[in-house]
């Protein structure tokens, strides 16, 4: 299988990397909305000193970021779009860096993921949308696909594919998780980078 990155892409490691957590900032844990339980919650692992950490850092200083966005409820994707954009930025990625790429829907995302990632030209897909629950089961049909898709893709290439698509019962519920495009970028820099110290650590 092909090198995702070049060696120009990709630093040499001379010792293994001490595990650190990065710094928590606005926008880095879920929503607490009023009324509602958080599910998730990010910790830490307590792992001993006398072992070797491979972590990746959310860094995406020379690296090629694709972004996979559905235009469907775009008023949504839009705004995911817009917070993972600027997340890109806090983390060095140029913007000729960055390739954005529509689809029609979320149905669609995995396909563009999986086609994007086998051009071997980014560090990392982003995918991007929302999937509002309706009166019929097509709500359960789309999620589904499109996280089973996207998770294929990534497993596939072994490009980190992110998951960025927000699966709500109401509009409301996703105007509050716009974070999650941020998020979302934060996970596949993270992988990448982690993916590029296996790779030179590994020669």
């Amino acid at each position: 299988m092909s090198e995702t990155w070049s060696d120009a892409e990709v630093e040499e490691l001379e010792e293994p990397r001490e595990f650190q957590q990065e710094p928590e900032r606005d926008g880095d844990r879920p929503d607490d909305t009023a009324g509602e339980s958080q599910q998730h919650a990010y910790g830490e692992l307590d792992i001993p000193d006398d072992v070797n950490v491979l972590e990746g850092m959310p860094d995406g200083t020379r690296r090629g970021v694709a972004i996979v966005a559905s235009r469907f409820n775009g008023e949504i994707t839009n705004q995911l779009l817009e917070a993972a954009l600027e997340e890109l930025d806090e983390a060095g990625v140029r913007r000729e860096a960055i390739t954005v790429m529509p689809v029609p829907g979320a149905f669609e995302l995995p396909l563009a993921a999986m086609a994007l990632a086998k051009t071997r030209r980014y560090a990392c897909i982003v995918a991007l949308g929302c999937v509002v629950r309706g009166e019929t089961p097509h709500f359960d049909f789309i999620a589904s696909e499109a996280a089973s898709g996207l998770q294929l893709a990534a497993l596939e290439t072994g490009v980190p594919v992110a998951f960025g698509v927000l699966t709500v019962d109401v509009k409301e519920q996703a105007l509050a998780r716009i974070n999650k495009g941020a998020e979302a970028v934060r996970t596949a820099l993270e992988m990448a980078d982690a993916f590029a110290q296996l790779r030179a650590s590994a020669r």
